[in-house]
């Protein structure tokens, strides 16, 4: 078997004897790398180590574009609330992370489908330079109203939006309202409630 150190430096070929030999002798362990090789490859570490790094070199290479986030949008939405939507779906695009927006049509609503339609495709066109939509929002049966944004790679994507505080002294208003007396009732006039 072909052996490597502790550095990934190779010490050659030999017996499995000689390399459990070596391995014990600097107190480490003998693991075997790539079993399918010819002849096949073993290194000295110490297992927890490297089961250590094992672990951190998967959690690095997961990737993250098989991630999916689901977003709720309502058909009478406030515009308030359709914009915090917006800024997560832009944060979570901008993470690589795909973004499922639903909408679900309530009692009367599904009767005006036009208008969750309406919500829907402006949601996709506002996120359009972050992410694309990968069809046309579909119904799914006769209340839910589905469309799955995809982020844009990152060369043609918009640049992710700040959510610091701008840099610069605060803006004041520079007309001051004058100050008005205080009223505490009819007393304060003046006048006498006979």
């Amino acid at each position: 078997m072909r052996v490597l150190d502790e550095d990934k430096k190779p010490l050659g070929v030999m017996l499995l004897g000689d390399a459990l030999r070596i391995a014990q002798s600097k107190g480490l362990d003998l693991i075997e790398i790539a079993a399918t090789a010819n002849p096949p490859v073993c290194r000295i570490v110490d297992y927890g180590k490297f089961r250590y790094e094992e672990s951190k070199r998967e959690k690095h290479s997961q990737n993250p574009g098989n991630k999916l986030k689901e977003l709720q949008l309502s058909a009478v939405i406030d515009p308030h609330d359709f914009a915090v939507k917006l800024s997560h779906a832009i944060d979570f695009l901008c993470d690589d992370i795909k973004v499922r927006v639903k909408l679900r049509f309530k009692g009367r609503q599904k009767a005006h489908k036009e208008f969750g339609f309406e919500v829907v495709n402006r949601f996709v066109r506002a996120a359009a330079a972050y992410g694309h939509a990968d069809s046309p929002p579909k119904m799914l049966g006769d209340r839910d109203l589905n469309v799955l944004l995809t982020p844009l790679p990152r060369d043609k994507r918009a640049k992710k939006p700040d959510a610091g505080p701008e840099e610069g002294p605060p803006v004041t208003s520079s007309k001051a309202e004058p100050s008005k007396p205080e009223r505490a009732g009819p007393a304060a006039n003046g006048e006498n409630e006979d």
